[in-house]
């Protein structure tokens, strides 16, 4: 009876303690060490709850075989493809969605994820050319003229946006194929001036163009046993997720271009000279970069356009993805280094103005890359790697985009240096994350971007033990979490809702991976369980939650709690040490005398600067070689500079720098005169997003309707900003006038113009090219000192 009476009393104080803690907002008592549970999706037959793929995994496969001609006169490129698609899944699919990225230029058929804009008092050309009306269609984007089974039978589809939806004759069941055959073309957008991925650069000096062609022809979405179809719109933030497949692909382009592409050339013999074929053949077994198409070459091609043609024939293996590059402009190197046994080309691509920066660096911190990361991760599985200097920064498979270029005199910034190697080492490293390792982009970012620019931290550190990394240390998150909470958003956010993208998405997850490697589960463990993860899901479409699983299952480590607070949530770590107490403990009394405690307040410590603690330890492991040690020709001016070498240069040097702006063309000031600009500012005091509906009547009496996507109250859920520019003055604006979004109060959705207008200030600016060298340098003027004999 005893027993019984002090159970009940037990689970009695039990009760009235979690009663309290729930009563009390200031418990201390939260959730952050409770186990995600639910918050993970539950374990199945795909997916175990170890975070391997499960017994049942499936995934689909689809094959390419694309024939395609760049016409660089009209800019236009013109595709055939022959896709078969393999349905491995256990349901019966009626339809296949594709993607039309290349619709992100389109005025009609672009996503239209708009964003708030405001009305400043100076503007540029370009963001009022950005205001002109685009309900005309601007002949962007992709024009698809044929589409049939493989007999020749046209099947219907569906374009929505950046997406095409196309239905199957009968269903398509499982272990089944279906081949089908899309013709379509497009123009070429100026990257430079328009965005976007893919695209064309203009040399005004030489008269010639430099193609990227990325995410260029329609590709198969992913469908996929936790999403189905994951055909959202592409908006140009989120990449892309896409099915693995064999790719066979033709390039047609003007017969003096040198092509640079996924996968490996296959008819060099028909394309390259016999010169350039010699240094080819000598590459494959060179330790340093051979010229394939030398500065002469490149030089000489740039003076004069062939007009006849050439095809370049790649092919490619298991890869989920396909993009290649055209110039005559291109010196071309390549060296050949080993992984686990088998060769791997290592390349790079680029012009005579990225010539004297590129040529030392580019290929060897390609095959840098490629060892590094595969020592992280799994080894590197493809035959080639290549980096191409487009002033730009993107990734495909065996190849990426990246910038860097000198000042005409062949020298280059600290900061030119170091940028382009963090950038051909972060976008060769994306060959591991995602096109390997292949998480959905367009859903989670940090995935891909978080996970390869913390390899790229560990890459850049075996690189030169001084290397300013700017993503990876600790100490070089602290700003962004110490931003107020409206402006945070948890790394477990989709990538189009993020308003501070490159923290959330690259630096907070690459700094998290860094904190547990080196502060929490120490390098063996954590380098065990990543490298695990790795294996698992190479070549497979890993999600969020098999990557938290298997760093537990293989490490023996609760992790929960970290992921709750770092991905899950905007939290910031502030510990303070408030005060101290100090004692001695009195043996030989027989009870206490008196307290011996002393009380002291401890200082704030100062902030210093110092080795971050992954430096430290570099140094100090001695089975740890850097690549400068290695290989001293990559010792440059720079180098020497970091060490005092080179004498630090103080005296001050008068710099023009000419402004970036000028006054508008006559044409362009006549045209915005004329116009009428109208920034509205819109609250949403009743709570629930909706599309927002302008009605515009306008001082002739005519009226005019534009709709805006409800996405626009995606990164501030209470307030926007649209700015609208007109052609003719505005009397009146009427939201939801056709009462269409059931709004409560409709005496605040009106306004009367009776404001006289403000005036800002309009200017055209120059552009310049990511990445190009700028202004007087150290480098510079130690040439300068030493001409004059200093």
């Amino acid at each position: 009876m005893k027993q019984f009476v002090c159970l009940l009393s037990f689970l009695f104080s039990m009760i009235t303690y979690a009663q309290n803690i729930q009563n009390n907002p200031n418990s201390n008592h939260g959730n952050k060490f409770e186990q995600l549970g639910s918050t993970l999706p539950t374990p199945n037959e795909y997916r175990s709850a170890s975070g391997t793929p499960g017994p049942k995994y499936w995934q689909q496969q689809a094959d390419y075989d694309i024939k395609c001609t760049l016409d660089e006169k009209n800019l236009k490129l013109t595709g055939s493809e022959t896709v078969t698609y393999i349905n491995n899944s256990p349901d019966n699919l009626t339809y296949l969605w594709f993607q039309l990225d290349e619709n992100e230029h389109s005025s009609i058929n672009n996503a239209n994820y708009q964003s708030s804009n405001s009305l400043s008092k100076q503007a540029i050309d370009r963001q009022l050319k950005n205001l002109e009306s685009t309900k005309e269609d601007n002949g962007f984007g992709v024009n698809i003229t044929k589409l049939t089974d493989a007999l020749g039978k046209k099947l219907n589809y569906t374009i929505n946006k950046t997406m095409m939806r196309v239905e199957l004759p009968t269903a398509l069941k499982q272990g089944h194929k279906f081949v089908l055959k899309i013709d379509w073309n497009y123009n070429i957008p100026d990257r430079i001036a328009q965005g976007g991925r893919g695209g064309f650069e203009f040399f005004p000096e030489d008269g010639n163009h430099l193609f990227t062609m990325a995410q260029w022809f329609p590709r198969l979405c992913v469908y996929s046993d936790f999403q189905g179809w994951q055909n959202h719109q592409f908006t140009g933030r989120g990449e892309f997720a896409l099915t693995f497949g064999n790719y066979n692909v033709a390039m047609t382009v003007p017969a003096d271009h040198v092509i640079g592409s996924t996968g490996e050339i296959q008819n060099a013999v028909q394309v390259l000279s016999p010169a350039q074929q010699a240094r080819w053949q000598k590459a494959q077994n060179s330790k340093e970069p051979i010229e394939v198409v030398t500065l002469a070459e490149a030089k000489k091609a740039e003076t004069g356009k062939s007009t006849v043609t050439k095809t370049w024939i790649f092919k490619a293996d298991n890869v989920r993805d396909f993009a290649w590059t055209s110039s005559r402009k291109y010196v071309w190197d390549a060296m050949a280094i080993s992984i686990a046994g088998k060769k791997v080309m290592c390349m790079s691509l680029y012009g005579k103005e990225a010539y004297g920066v590129y040529r030392p660096f580019s290929t060897k911190a390609v095959a840098h890359a490629i060892k590094t990361y595969s020592d992280f991760t799994i080894p590197y599985p493809y035959p080639v790697a290549q980096s191409v200097e487009a002033a730009n920064g993107m990734e495909y498979p065996m190849i990426c985009f990246n910038y860097g270029r000198t000042e005409k005199d062949g020298t280059y910034s600290e900061g030119t240096k170091n940028g382009m190697l963090g950038v051909i080492i972060h976008e060769v490293g994306h060959n591991f994350f995602p096109m390997i390792i292949n998480s959905d982009e367009r859903q989670w970012s940090w995935m891909d971007e978080g996970l390869n620019t913390f390899v790229q931290y560990l890459t850049e550190e075996l690189w030169d033990n001084k290397f300013p990394s700017r993503r990876g240390p600790a100490n070089a998150i602290v700003d962004y979490m110490k931003l107020p909470k409206d402006q945070l958003e948890p790394i477990m956010s989709n990538s189009e809702n993020i308003v501070n993208f490159g923290p959330n998405a690259y630096s907070k997850p690459a700094t998290g991976l860094n904190i547990l490697r080196e502060t929490i589960m120490g390098r063996e463990l954590f380098d065990y369980a990543f490298k695990e993860y790795a294996r698992r899901w190479a070549f497979k479409h890993p999600e969020p939650g098999d990557f938290f699983r298997t760093m537990e299952d293989a490490s023996g480590e609760d992790l929960d709690w970290f992921w709750r607070g770092w991905f899950y949530g905007t939290d910031a770590c502030d510990i303070s040490l408030d005060s101290v107490k100090y004692a001695k403990a009195d043996v030989n009394a027989a009870a206490p005398k008196r307290d011996n405690t002393v009380y002291r307040n401890v200082e704030k410590p100062q902030l210093n600067s110092f080795d971050d603690l992954s430096k430290i330890r570099n140094r100090e492991d001695k089975n740890l070689r850097f690549q400068t040690d290695v290989d001293t020709t990559l010792r440059d001016f720079y180098w020497n500079y970091a060490r005092g070498i080179e004498v630090y240069d103080t005296t001050k040097y008068a710099v023009k720098n000419s402004s970036p702006f000028s006054e508008l063309d006559e044409a362009d000031k006549k045209n915005y005169d004329s116009k009428h600009f109208y920034e509205l500012s819109l609250s949403n005091k009743g709570g629930l997003a909706m599309p927002i509906i302008i009605e515009w009547t306008y001082a002739d009496g005519s009226k005019e309707v534009d709709r805006i996507p409800a996405q626009i109250w995606r990164l501030n859920e209470k307030a926007v900003v649209k700015t609208f520019m007109k052609d003719k003055e505005v009397s009146s604006i009427k939201l939801d006038p056709m009462k269409e979004t059931a709004d409560i109060d409709e005496l605040n959705n009106d306004w009367k113009g009776t404001e006289t207008p403000s005036r800002f200030q309009v200017f055209k600016m120059s552009q310049q090219a990511r990445g190009q060298s700028s202004g007087s340098n150290p480098m510079q003027k130690a040439a300068e000192n030493k001409k004059k004999g200093f």
